[in-house]
């Protein structure tokens, strides 16, 4: 049995949402693949965040959801958080222009 359990996970991803929301988990398919994911990248040479020595990387990504050193978050959150706060709506009249710059990639 895993421990903790798909629901309590659930519970702890779930808990900073306001009644009437949509929860970002809605199903324990949610909660394997973002385990999975944290684990892949565990695997791939990022440092765990929680102490997890000897433990296999699904073991601690699992901990790190349990613990909240993890955040699960929805597509557009996503998207929002790459558009970062370059992403503006009107740019002022009187804003200089930026010069733009190239990038040559070598091709060998």
């Amino acid at each position: 049995m895993l421990h903790p359990s798909y629901t309590d996970l659930m519970k702890v991803v779930n808990s900073g949402v306001e009644e009437g929301e949509t929860p970002v988990v809605n199903s324990r398919y949610s909660i394997v693949l973002a385990t999975s994911k944290r684990a892949r990248q565990i695997i791939a040479g990022e440092h765990p965040l929680v102490q997890g020595d000897g433990k296999k990387p699904l073991s601690v990504a699992i901990q790190e959801l349990e613990s909240g050193k993890v955040k699960i978050v929805t597509e557009e959150e996503l998207m929002e958080e790459e558009a970062g706060p370059e992403a503006v709506d009107e740019i002022p009249e009187d804003a200089a222009p930026q010069e733009e710059s190239e990038t040559v990639e070598d091709s060998e």
